[in-house]
């Protein structure tokens, strides 16, 4: 699967710590990030990652543009709810575009960790369901 990684600053390192602890299972898949989070991930995982530009600077819409070719199947997007961001409205865009697509998205630890382990088991293989 296509696996999508996307973070707030506030979120980075949180993104890190999480690919750290599911790196097996991530190695299993094409990885794609905006580009400093993938950046940061690669640095600490040495898992290899398809980055896109930084995510203000367009990467979020290079991913958008993946979401929409259908070329991702999950996103873990790790976004601060708390503080707002000047570029917000690309972040709702995202979202929208995960729930257009019919693409899971985990926008906290809890989400992503249930969407991991399920992929994991092999209970994602959720486009052969809607063929």
């Amino acid at each position: 699967m296509n696996i999508g990684l996307i973070a707030h600053d506030a979120k980075k390192k949180l993104m890190q710590n999480f690919c750290i602890a599911y790196r097996g299972i991530l190695s299993k898949h094409e990885l794609y990030a905006t580009g400093t989070t993938g950046n940061l991930v690669e640095s600490v995982t040495n898992l290899n990652i398809h980055k896109f530009l930084a995510g203000h600077l367009g990467g979020k819409q290079q991913l958008g543009s993946q979401i929409e070719n259908n070329n991702i199947d999950l996103l873990i997007f790790f976004r601060d709810p708390l503080a707002p961001r000047p570029h917000e409205p690309d972040v709702n865009d995202i979202v929208k575009l995960c729930d257009m697509y019919n693409i899971p998205i985990a926008t906290n630890i809890a989400t992503a960790e249930a969407l991991i382990l399920a992929l994991d088991r092999g209970d994602l293989d959720w486009r052969e369901i809607y063929k």
